[in-house]
């Protein structure tokens, strides 16, 4: 009989947090810039500088810690991790080992196969290095240092994922809970949220873990989906052939569907470790957890117990509506300036989706504002404007966040109310197509519609069809 395996994985998860500034200069983190042009002595390790902690850094570590169930250490300081790269200016990076900020966590995901725990080893903070760029055409390589010093947490999991739903599950989990908190934005595609897979297998029901490999590159849901996949075939059929899977780091290429070893962790580096010199320990006391606690947003699940509640619109509307922070914030504020929920959920659920989904965008990229979506809305529920131009004046906001109520007027959209005019129109259509007008009379219901495609075409778009079929009937 074939042996059955199972995979065991962790995962190490570094997130670029949201300051304006690095974790020890005041250099500014906004992703791209011309290179070199976001540092200073500090984060360039010039000899002499020296580093002070961004207190927002550990607000946002403290903040993740708390939502993710974790013991806060009281008492933690930073480490110098000793290696040489030239992608790290100072030959160390400021990590922190023997007493990271977060301990002892959990938190919960749900798959197909139900509800579980994940466990959370810990979370410390740590500086990024800088980014190298290797020069084909030069045989070169040239190094940019503005994300070096960008603050990032590491959150390191237990071994507590067995499948590759799981752990996309967990992801999906911390991305939302860390936007929810604002500390990140979560961007695979920009590495502000880089995950590394550590998998290995054993026979079903051994007690003793098998020999793991580490997994980099991973820069999307798919990417980890499939490179899990590829790695648990890879070390199978490694065992099966009565061969070892060797303790390395591997680099996972999507376009080829494969991964290929790195280095090998038999010669892994002595970093080294020791406490940092120039940065004094940090003592938190309870008030100011008590703080950050106060501080702490309404998560997801809290959030789509109050939408059943409070709203009435469907179920899956709510998950939508709430898998983003900044989605759920636009819903509820153009409910709150007397929007009716059903209507902005429609809204979002329709339009929103396809726009984004047309363009390429995430929730996060909605650009326009509550107060213009509340205005849109007034102008359709009093039938200023119709259905198909709404839908226009919508696309404009959506691109520019334009006042729709400005732009109706200015491009001269709004519906014509005058009844005058209309049943004027109307009774030059009858008298341009007698063969519709005697169709209807034998009968033929669909031939009303034809006609009032013709008055909406003679009246611009800028009629209301209900007013046209009722003028319509009237005349014929």
């Amino acid at each position: 009989m074939a042996k059955q395996y199972e995979t065991v994985i962790g995962l190490e998860v570094h997130v670029e947090l949201a300051t304006k500034t690095k974790i020890f200069c005041g250099c500014s983190t906004a992703f791209g810039g011309e290179p070199n042009t976001h540092t200073c002595p500090v984060c360039t390790g010039m000899p002499g500088s020296l580093p002070v902690l961004n207190k927002q850094v550990l607000e946002y570590a403290v903040a993740v810690g708390l939502a993710t169930n974790c013991t806060i250490t009281q008492y933690c300081k930073f480490d110098r991790k000793n290696y040489f790269y030239p992608d790290n200016p100072q030959n160390y990076q400021i990590s922190q080992l023997y007493l990271p900020i977060c301990q002892n966590g959990r938190v919960e995901i749900e798959t197909e196969n139900g509800k579980k725990y994940v466990g959370i080893h810990e979370i410390h903070m740590e500086e990024d290095a800088g980014k190298l760029i290797h020069d084909e055409w030069d045989d070169c390589s040239l190094v940019d240092y503005n994300r070096s010093g960008v603050p990032l947490i590491e959150i390191v999991s237990e071994p507590d994922m067995r499948s590759a739903e799981e752990v996309i599950a967990y992801l999906e989990k911390l991305r939302m809970t860390i936007q929810y908190l604002g500390a990140s934005d979560c961007k695979l595609q920009e590495g502000s949220m880089r995950a590394d897979v550590n998998l290995s297998i054993r026979e079903v029901g051994a007690e003793a873990f098998g020999t793991r490999t580490e997994m980099k590159n991973l820069n999307s849901f798919k990417a980890i989906a499939r490179a899990i996949e590829g790695e648990r075939e890879r070390q199978i059929d490694l065992l099966e052939a009565g061969e070892k899977v060797i303790q390395e780091t591997r680099r996972w290429d999507d376009n080829k569907g494969e991964s290929y070893a790195m280095r090998s962790k038999e010669d892994a580096q002595d970093y080294r470790y020791f406490p940092d010199p120039d940065l004094v320990p940090i003592m938190l006391d309870d008030a100011f957890l008590d703080q950050i606690r106060a501080k702490q947003p309404e998560f997801r699940e809290e959030k789509m117990l109050r939408y059943k509640k409070e709203f009435d619109i469907p179920e899956y509307d709510i998950q939508i509506i709430t898998g983003s922070k900044h989605m759920a914030d636009i819903f509820e504020q153009t409910v709150a300036l007397g929007s009716q929920p059903k209507k902005v959920s429609n809204w979002l659920m329709v339009e929103t989706l396809r726009l984004l989904k047309e363009n390429n965008m995430d929730p996060e990229d909605i650009r326009f504002s509550p107060e213009n979506l509340a205005k849109l809305i007034s102008l359709t529920d009093a039938k200023a404007i119709n259905s198909s131009v709404a839908k226009e004046v919508f696309e404009v906001m959506f691109d520019q966040n334009i006042d729709p109520e400005k732009y109706v007027e200015e491009k001269g959209l709004k519906t014509v109310n005058d009844e005058g005019a209309l049943r004027k129109t109307v009774e030059e259509v009858i008298a341009n197509n007698p063969q519709s007008v005697e169709d209807y009379r034998n009968g033929k219901e669909k031939a009303i519609g034809f006609l009032v495609g013709q008055t909406m075409k003679a009246m611009k778009g800028k009629a209301d069809p209900g007013m046209i079929n009722k003028l319509l009937k009237e005349l014929l």
